[in-house]
C-alpha cells in the first residue's frame, strides 16, 4: 500500500523588508563615490555582489552600482564629468548662430562709459535681436530660442541690453539771462552817446556745459596735450 503525501503549496512572502527601504534613504543621502561605495558594499552583502538584482530590489541603477563594485575592488576612483551633464547651451550647440548675433549687436553696441570694465551696451532688446535674425540672416522662429533665453544669451556674451543716455550739455547757465539783460540795458543806455565806443568782442570761458557720456572724462583718461579741457 503506497501513501501518496499532499503538500499545500504556502503564499510566497512579498512583503518588503522594513530595512530596504531605510538603505534607500541611507544612499539619497550620499553622492558620488560615497554613494557607489554602498551601493556596492550593500550589493555585495545582500545581493550577492548581482548589480541587477540590486537593481530590482533597491531600485538603484545596475550601471552605477556595477561601477561601484569596480571601484570598491579596485580601490580606483572614477572621475564625474559633471560638465558634461544637462543640456548644453543655445550658442555652444550652434556656434554660426553667435557670430550672427554678434555681427548684428556690435553695430549698435558701445563701450562702458566709465572704461571700468570690457562690457558692452547696446539698445537692441531681444526682441529686436530674434527679428534681425528672421528677416535679415533667414532663421526660422522655430529654430531660435525664446526672448528669455535670447536675453541670457546676450548677456553670456558680455552686452548689456540698456539704452545709453547721450550727453545733455547745457544750453545756458542761470546767469545767462542776467548777463544778457545787463548788456542790453547798458547798450540802451549809451545808444546815443556819441563819446562811448561799442565793441563787441567774443571771449572764452570756463563753465559747466553739462552731462557728458563719459563724465566729462577722456577715453584714454589723460590730459588733452592741444587744449584744456572744459571741466566735469
Amino acid at each position: 500500500m503506497s501513501c501518496l503525501a499532499v503538500t499545500e503549496d504556502l503564499p510566497l512572502d512579498h512583503t518588503p523588508d522594513p530595512y530596504d527601504e531605510l538603505l534607500r534613504i541611507g544612499a539619497q543621502r550620499l553622492t558620488g563615490l560615497q554613494r557607489r561605495l554602498f551601493q556596492a558594499q550593500v550589493c555585495s552583502a545582500l545581493c550577492d555582489g548581482n548589480p541587477r538584482q540590486a537593481e530590482r530590489r533597491f531600485g538603484w541603477g545596475r550601471q552605477t552600482v556595477q561601477k561601484g563594485l569596480h571601484e570598491f575592488q579596485s580601490g580606483v576612483r572614477c572621475l564625474e564629468n559633471f560638465q558634461a551633464r544637462g543640456r548644453r547651451r543655445s550658442e555652444e550647440q550652434n556656434p554660426q548662430l553667435a557670430q550672427d548675433i554678434r555681427a548684428l549687436v556690435e553695430p549698435h553696441s558701445y563701450a562702458d562709459p566709465e572704461l571700468k570694465s570690457a562690457r558692452r551696451y547696446s539698445n537692441w532688446t531681444a526682441a529686436e535681436v530674434l527679428l534681425a535674425l528672421q528677416t535679415t540672416n533667414g532663421y526660422r522662429a522655430e529654430d531660435l530660442p525664446s526672448e528669455r533665453t535670447m536675453r541670457d544669451i546676450l548677456n553670456r556674451m558680455n552686452y548689456r541690453l540698456q539704452r545709453i543716455q547721450k550727453g545733455k550739455p547745457l544750453r545756458k547757465t542761470k546767469d545767462t539771462d542776467a548777463i544778457f539783460t545787463n548788456v542790453q540795458a547798458v547798450r540802451a543806455e549809451v545808444q546815443n552817446d556819441g563819446e562811448t565806443l561799442e565793441i563787441s568782442l567774443d571771449t572764452k570761458a570756463k563753465v559747466n556745459v553739462g552731462e557728458y557720456g563719459r563724465g566729462g572724462k577722456n577715453a584714454d583718461h589723460r590730459r588733452r596735450q592741444d587744449r584744456e579741457g572744459l571741466g566735469p
